[in-house]
């Protein structure tokens, strides 16, 4: 993955959202299977005629099956004479061509350093519960998910604020050959909004696999009694992998916002991600 684009090539950034309920994930798989990179690939191949070639996206955060995103963001290298042609008209034409489910909000030439992965400073998702008896409302229902148990907010918060910091997430991670799992959780907070839905929301500067669904995972087994407020601190000390800790369904899951320092920092801030972690999710 290349620093900076190649010559004769522009660095075009994409802010992008979408609904992942159809999607078997962000990244391109074998078999034919939908995925939001393959199908932003196949409308900007198609959109600026580029006939068999097709110009890979690198994504900040690759979101799993079922997960969505609001503020997702995503670069891609153009030959310079493509981009030139298409840059005024892209947009609109990808809206014809993109389905329903995945749009594409803005294209800009990126500043120099800029790569969506490895220079992002953090990266914040929203985790969405309904703990009504009845269920979740119908119009929710693709992205909040429903635990029938009454869930104490205030316990769920204080189980959170005791994983904020840099810490090994080892024991909420899907473990990744050559991958770290160190990661540093900036903010953590647990709220309930005026309609009743029971927001989870986190901020860092990355996130291993499955770990945001797995410490969604422990704070509803805080929430609703089943463990005490310190039993997701024990979890995270021990760093295996505990076998009480489920990693929730991924509807509820959303990639909210990914943040990026100013363009005079942005190859400094990737060449620092590159070195202390390699394998940045």
């Amino acid at each position: 993955m290349s620093e900076v684009a190649a010559p004769g090539f522009v660095r075009v950034r994409l802010d992008l959202s979408y609904d992942g309920s159809e999607f078997h994930g962000w990244a391109k798989q074998a078999g034919g299977r939908r995925t939001v990179q393959g199908e932003v690939e196949e409308a900007l191949r198609t959109v600026t005629r580029s006939g068999a070639t097709t110009y890979d996206l690198t994504v900040a955060g690759r979101t799993d099956a079922g997960v969505h995103a609001r503020g997702q963001v995503a670069h891609v290298d153009l030959p310079a004479e493509l981009w030139e042609e298409h840059r005024e008209k892209l947009l609109k034409r990808l809206a014809g061509r993109l389905p329903k489910d995945v749009r594409v909000w803005a294209l800009s030439e990126a500043p120099e350093g800029f790569n969506a992965r490895f220079a992002a400073l953090w990266r914040r998702y929203v985790y969405r519960v309904g703990d009504r008896p009845g269920g979740v409302d119908p119009l929710l229902r693709s992205h909040v998910h429903w635990h029938d148990w009454e869930l104490d907010v205030a316990v769920m918060d204080a189980a959170a604020k005791s994983l904020v910091g840099e810490h090994d997430f080892a024991a909420y991670a899907k473990k990744r050959e050559g991958a770290s799992t160190v990661r540093e959780i900036f903010d953590f907070d647990v709220r309930r909004t005026a309609g009743g839905v029971v927001e989870i929301e986190v901020r860092a500067d990355a996130f291993c696999h499955n770990q945001v669904r797995s410490m969604v995972g422990a704070l509803l087994f805080v929430g609703d009694g089943h463990r005490g407020v310190e039993w997701p601190r024990k979890v995270l000390d021990a760093r295996v992998r505990d076998s009480a800790v489920h990693v929730v369904r991924p509807h509820g899951l959303t990639l909210e916002e990914v943040a990026y320092p100013p363009a005079d920092q942005l190859a400094e801030r990737q060449r620092q991600a590159r070195r202390v972690r390699g394998q940045v999710h």
